[in-house]
Order: structure tokens, then sequence, then C-alpha cells
């Protein structure tokens, strides 16, 4: 077991700009330069970018600085100088066409448009790594807080949005329409339409698994449902399971779906909020459940037959789980869990396994930092691989086996929500032995990380106009 603090410094996303007495600033929203180049290869020109061209008789460069939601893209040209009406102007797009608040001004346009054409490839960022430098491309913008990500065979992939969509991107960064079929689905605080998986059997029988919070008679809870992907809609869609008993409030639905290698579904719960749920066996919340593709409880569950369990719990005493992947060597489930204020962990799941949840815990009560429980021991009750205080809002996770990157093989990658980083574990065998922090507010938020089947890593960011981004070598 293995603990990390975090002393990280919280970044202003706002960006200055610079000009001086001899600059020529152009501002314009991104839907107004590029909507009609992104148009040609299908991108959403709602993607809201600022693009700001600046211009000085001192020197020549050009920078660029990708943000959540800002792009700054400043051009230095002697020769704009010489225009005498080239001073301060802007262009703002009103319908199809664009509106000059001073003439002349064509040649910052045409530099913005230069500019807008890049590839994004050629666009992203590259950031430091301790082992080495890495390009962040941006895929895709405009997801309205896209929470879950699986990758389809033809090499598309299917993106969940928390208040009820799912989409397909394309690898060009086209973004679909809402597919049609879903179940009904709350949207309620941090429960909506949560994470995706394909069935194993995808290529044969098209199926696409979704959890989610949804409604019924005694509040809202998570549920599970699949259906079979024909265009852009699933059909046959049928709820497989639903979290029991529902509760009020809008907290704590994990959820993370992960097939093992013999077929069943691992589904992760969270505690609803409320606390003493997680350490009953008659009640899913605060669990990791197992059912087989169809919804059936597998009767080697470890609470199968037990008077008063439900049946599908697999594991209990957890509090929020919303990262899980299966370890590539052993076969074995691995997730994270949020913590109170501290005491975020990272398990291994392991069946009938009581993970102290809230009777032990390296977290406190928020705010006044009392004591949870009992401590941070008890006796049948499983420690921590590791753990973080303070905590680190962990979302999402992936363990790297690609060639892309052989230097990160065998690692695992965990998204920071709190300090809107990418979490790095170097581990031996079961044990934490280097944690490094990347890309701290580069992106934002990061609710979600898969490796793709072209080997690079891919990761979601949490926002109102959230990004599906892709980490490449940077050299």
């Amino acid at each position: 077991m293995s603990f990390a603090r975090n002393t990280s410094k919280l970044s202003l996303n706002a960006v200055q700009e610079h000009q001086d007495q001899h600059s020529c600033l152009f501002e314009a929203n991104a839907v107004a330069i590029v909507g009609r180049a992104w148009q040609t290869v299908g991108q959403p020109s709602r993607m809201p970018v600022a693009w700001h061209v600046c211009a000085s008789r001192r020197n020549v460069s050009t920078y660029a600085k990708v943000r959540p939601t800002v792009i700054i893209v400043c051009i230095v040209c002697q020769e704009m100088m010489s225009i005498p009406f080239c001073r301060r102007s802007t262009v703002i797009q009103t319908s199809n066409r664009f509106s000059f608040f001073n003439p002349g001004t064509w040649h910052c346009v045409l530099a913005a448009l230069l500019a807008a054409i890049v590839p994004l490839s050629a666009a992203g960022d590259v950031e430091k790594t301790e082992l080495g430098p890495v390009r962040v491309h941006i895929v895709a913008r405009g997801l309205e807080h896209p929470w879950g990500l699986t990758f389809l065979p033809d090499g598309r992939m299917l993106v969940t949005e928390r208040p009820g969509r799912l989409r397909i991107v394309d690898p060009n960064g086209s973004v679909s329409p809402p597919l049609s079929g879903l179940p009904e689905i709350t949207a309620r605080g941090q429960g909506g339409l949560l994470d995706v998986a394909l069935h194993p059997g995808f290529i044969d029988n098209g199926l696409v698994y979704l959890s989610y919070a949804a409604e019924g008679p005694s509040g809202v809870g998570t549920e599970v449902a699949r259906g079979r992907l024909e265009g852009n809609a699933l059909v046959g869609t049928q709820t497989l399971f639903r979290a029991t008993p529902k509760g009020s409030g809008g907290r704590h639905f994990g959820s993370r779906l992960v097939f093992h290698p013999d077929g069943s579904l691992f589904v992760t719960l969270g505690d609803r909020g409320d606390r003493p749920r997680a350490q009953r066996l008659d009640d899913h919340a605060g669990s990791v459940i197992r059912i087989d593709d169809s919804g059936g409880v597998p009767p080697d569950n470890p609470f199968v037959g037990r008077s008063g369990a439900k049946a599908e719990i697999f594991s209990y005493g957890n509090r929020n789980v919303q990262g899980a992947a299966m370890h590539p060597e052993t076969g074995e489930l691995w997730t994270h869990e949020h913590g109170p204020q501290g005491g975020d962990e990272l398990n291994v799941i392991r069946a009938g396994v009581n993970y102290g949840w809230p009777v032990i815990t390296y977290g406190v009560n928020y705010v006044v930092g009392t004591r949870i429980g009992e401590g941070t021991h008890k006796q049948g009750m499983a420690q921590p691989l590791h753990y973080w205080v303070p905590s680190i809002a962990p979302s999402g996770m992936a363990f790297y086996t690609a060639d892309r990157f052989p230097q990160w093989r065998g690692n695992l990658f965990i998204g920071s929500l709190k300090f809107r980083q990418l979490v790095r574990l170097e581990l031996r065998g079961e044990e934490v032995v280097h944690e490094e922090r990347m890309l701290e507010d580069v992106l934002g938020r990061i609710r979600d990380v898969r490796q793709g089947p072209d080997g690079y890593l891919y990761l979601l960011t949490d926002a109102d106009d959230g990004v599906l981004a892709r980490l490449e070598p940077g050299e």
C-alpha cells in the first residue's frame, strides 16, 4: 500500500492577451473562422474556439497554446504594419458572412484563415513528461460533459454525454447527431448517461451496453441496458440491471462497465451519498456487481444463495467507483474510488471482499476534517493498494499495453478531475513504485482515459464544451 500527497497549484484558464501601441489585434469566434473548413471534414461548427492574431513591428513569431475552450494563435508580421489602417480590428460572424469593423482588415482575416486550415494534428501542443514529450491532439470538441468512450471495430468511437446523449465520433473528429433508441435517462446531479461498452462478440451481435441513472417510483438509481447498434440508433434496447433500492439526491452513481475475459460484466456503483448503505449486502449501493451478458447472476458470485444478500454483489464497502480496468496479465479487475476529503483509493476487486467504506477510510469529513468511522484499519476489511491525500478526484482508468509509448508499457493511467491532470503510475506487481502527474491544466478535468486500438491514449474532459483528445509521441 502506498499514498500520495499533492501540492499542485491551480492554474488560471484565462489567457492574457499580449499587445502594445504598435500591435494589430484580430479576434474571432472559431465558429466564424473555421466553421466551413470543419464542415468539409464533417466537424460540427458549433465548437467554440477564439483565434487571436497579433501583428507587431518589432519581431516575427508564432505561438499557440491549447486550453479547454481557447486556442491562441499570435502571428507577427512586419509587412502588416506597413498598412496604415491596420491598428485594431474585430471580425464577427453574422449568419453566413463576415462583418468588418474596419476596412482593410482582410490582411488579418487572411492570416487567421491560414492558421485555421493547419491540420489539427500539426497544431497540437507538445507537452513535457518525465519519459519524453507527448503531443496533445484534439480530435473533437463541443461534447457536453462527455463521460465514457469505447472504440468500434471500424475506427469510430462511441461517446456518452452525461445529459443523456450517445454520439459517434469519426477519426477525423466529426460528431454525429445523438443516437436514438436509448433507455429513459435521468440527468440529475452526478447522474445521467455514464459509461458505454461493447459486447465481446460485438462484431457478430452489434450489442452496446450503457450504464446510466434512471428514475423509478422510489427514487433514482444506476441501471444497465443494452441495444443493438444499427446505423445511428440502438434497436431492441432492454434493461438488464437496476440497482435497488433507489434513492434520493444526485450523488454517487458510479459507474463503469468492464467485461471479464469469461464474458461476465462488472458494473461499478456508488453509495448514493448514504454511507451506511455500502456495508449492507441487501443493498446494491456502494458495491461492484457482476452479472452475465444478459443480466443474469453468475452461479459463482460470492453471495449466491446467502439469505438477505443481493446475488449480483461481487464486492462491497466501496464509496463511489468511477474508474475500472481489467489487468492485462492477471485478468483481475482494478478500480479506483473517490474518497471524501482525502482518501481516494486504488484497489484490486476480489470476490466477497469488504473494502471498508465508511467504517475505515484515509479521508475525513468535509470542511470540519473530523474522523469518519473507526479509523484507517479494521480486521476483515481490505486496505487499498494506493491512496491519495489530498484527493485527486479520480475518474477513468486504463492500463497501457501498446507500442506507441514503449516507455509507458505496463503503466496505469488515471484521470484527475480536481487537479485537471493525468496521473501515471508505475507498478511492481500490486505495488505502486512511482507516480507522475502530467498535463496539469492543459485540457481540464479529465473524466475518462482509454487506450485506443491504434496504441494511442484517448482522454475525455468533463466540461460544458468537453473535448476528446489523443496523446501521441511528441517526437
